[in-house]
């Protein structure tokens, strides 16, 4: 199991942390997210025993999960927050988030979300394009106030993952082309509601080699030596996000595997004076959460089995748009009933709402299963598609469990609208 030890299996039943998963199904239904304190805890101590001593800030990913009570965990532990959108940003912010530890991403960042983060103070704007450099710069000089920008440069590097999650090739819609950055640079620099602090890249996601980044650095550093000439000088480095986790046989990297050579390469490039910020989400979250779901019926046809649970691809988006696979576990794995091969599938009027496909599980029905690796990507991603009501959410410590979210009810899916009067 990916997610153990956190999601062990104790006298034949699945646990979270010491609590039977059995018992949160049957006290709160499914679909149902459930997600292991110790296990975000754990995650954030790899990051934070590889900074250690180091000039270096972790900023969280909100976008992988950004359930408030997710959020107020890495703040309590001292996280940063990376944020895509105001929305994100008052979401971190009622978390309890420092705003001069947030760092604002995102190629469409409109007029009111600017002027919402320079109200507060962020730390950062990762500026993706010379459009969004004029309008920041703009709104900046309306209020008064100088804007902290770092441009997203795309140093055209392949980060060996998904097409759909690669983000530094030339051909991706993020960053500005590194080789169009210095000319960039110097424009902002006679922007008198700019403050230039940073340099910033993000190549990709789920990520399990560190060679892709060492690339990217590489072109950093040179990068960073063009703009020192021109007088241009930085205060912090930002290498992103995208470490990955394990889904199946993957073995991703430490922390450490990834920062220690860099820090070596700055200090070696006299450039030790330089904050390096890391953006990770779903290494944090992504196995310190699981999905629940109930099979619903059992149907065999010719060509393949098909096990229909009560979960859908408005619950768990991931396999349908990148064919990701998660785990598949048994709550209360039988033992005596048959071994078939099935396609997990959800009630969505879509062909493409499956979950997992040829897995060899002996299942009857109203068998309870767990989704692993359901913390990153999974509710933050959810739909309310064929006016299918969101799952609710709970955090486990130890025994203890608290609902962070309610299931919806139906009946919230429509209060906002509205039928107009007949003519």
């Amino acid at each position: 199991m990916t997610a153990a030890p956190h999601f062990p299996l104790r006298d034949g039943v699945l646990h979270v942390e010491n609590l039977p998963l059995s018992d949160l199904a049957d006290r709160y239904g499914t679909p149902l997210y459930v997600y292991s304190r110790a296990a975000l805890k754990e995650a954030w101590q790899r990051y934070e025993s590889a900074i250690a001593g180091r000039n270096a800030l972790i900023c969280y990913g909100v976008k992988a999960n950004s359930n408030l009570a997710v959020l107020h965990e890495f703040q309590q532990l001292g996280s940063g927050f990376d944020i895509v959108s105001g929305g994100e940003l008052a979401r971190v912010l009622a978390a309890g988030a420092d705003p001069a530890r947030i760092v604002f991403s995102g190629v469409g960042k409109q007029g009111w979300e600017i002027r919402q983060a320079l109200a507060v103070g962020i730390k950062c704007f990762n500026v993706e394009s010379a459009a969004e450099l004029e309008r920041l710069a703009d709104i900046a000089q309306e209020m008064g106030v100088r804007a902290p920008v770092s441009l997203r440069v795309n140093p055209d590097v392949d980060a060996r993952t998904h097409p759909y999650i690669s983000t530094g090739l030339k051909e991706n819609k993020f960053g500005i082309d590194i080789l169009k950055a210095p000319a960039l640079y110097r424009q902002a620099r006679q922007m008198p509601g700019l403050e230039i602090v940073g340099v910033d890249c993000h190549i990709g996601s789920q990520i399990t080699q560190i060679s892709p980044y060492l690339d990217a650095l590489d072109k950093l550093l040179t990068l960073i030596d063009v703009l020192a000439a021109d007088g241009i000088t930085l205060r912090h480095l930002d290498l992103g996000g995208g470490l990955g986790i394990r889904y199946t046989d993957e073995t991703p990297p430490h922390p450490a595997e990834l920062l220690d050579p860099v820090f070596a390469a700055l200090q070696a490039h006299g450039l030790g004076h330089l904050q390096v910020i890391l953006e990770p989400g779903r290494s944090l979250v992504g196995n310190a959460g699981i999905l629940l779901t109930r099979v619903e019926y059992l149907k065999h046809t010719e060509v393949r089995n098909f096990a229909i649970v009560d979960a859908a691809m408005n619950d768990l988006m991931r396999p349908a748009l990148y064919e990701a696979w998660h785990g598949v576990i048994p709550v209360q794995p039988r033992t005596g009933t048959r071994t078939d091969t099935y396609d997990i599938v959800g009630p969505i009027c879509e062909s493409g709402d499956w979950l997992a496909r040829a897995r060899q599980l002996p299942l009857e029905q109203g068998d309870l299963l767990a989704i692993e690796s359901a913390g990153a990507y999974a509710f933050s991603m959810a739909s309310q598609y064929n006016t299918r009501a969101r799952a609710a959410e709970v955090l486990v410590d130890g025994t203890q469990h608290w609902l962070i979210r309610p299931r919806e009810s139906v009946q919230d899916l429509y209060a906002q609208e509205r039928i107009p009067p007949r003519t």
